[in-house]
């Protein structure tokens, strides 16, 4: 996706969340490892559910803050979501599927840091902070809900 404008982070986003969660559920189907399993099953829940929360931004958010454009968002290097998919995550173990899980959130936590002082307006400031206080908050929960001791 060609990333040039604060909707289309959004969209990106989104749809990063969503992938993620269609990766898991198509996996936990065919995981032998019953823990595994029900872990990917929430983690899908839990992925579909921050792709709607994301995706409530774009109605939420003023058109001008969307319109705007996104500078050097490439020069960090984009997040590598979709290798997830590349070993199925049927493959791993519940604490591999924990790595690979919060290594992503880790990735788009970084990059709407680096966007914070990137963004030229007090508005694309506030949503990419708005976008970040989700994301911590969501990998901050999942982390308590795992119980895996990870600090982000």
């Amino acid at each position: 996706m060609d990333i040039k404008t604060f909707e289309d982070l959004i969209d990106w986003s989104r749809e990063l969340h969503q992938h993620l969660s269609r990766c898991m559920k198509d996996s936990a189907r065919s995981q032998p490892d019953d823990k595994a399993r029900a872990l990917l099953e929430y983690l899908a829940d839990h992925e579909k559910a921050l792709e709607q929360m994301v995706g409530r931004f774009e109605q939420e958010t003023d058109q001008k803050a969307l319109n705007t454009h996104v500078y050097d968002y490439l020069s960090n290097g984009q997040v590598r979501s979709h290798r997830t998919c590349t070993v199925p995550y049927a493959e791993l173990d519940y604490e591999a599927i924990c790595r690979e899980v919060f290594d992503y959130h880790t990735q788009l936590i970084n990059l709407y840091h680096s966007l914070i002082g990137k963004a030229e307006t007090a508005t694309s400031r506030e949503l990419m902070m708005s976008l970040l206080e989700l994301e911590e908050h969501e990998a901050m929960r999942l982390a308590k809900q795992l119980d895996t001791g990870r600090a982000l």
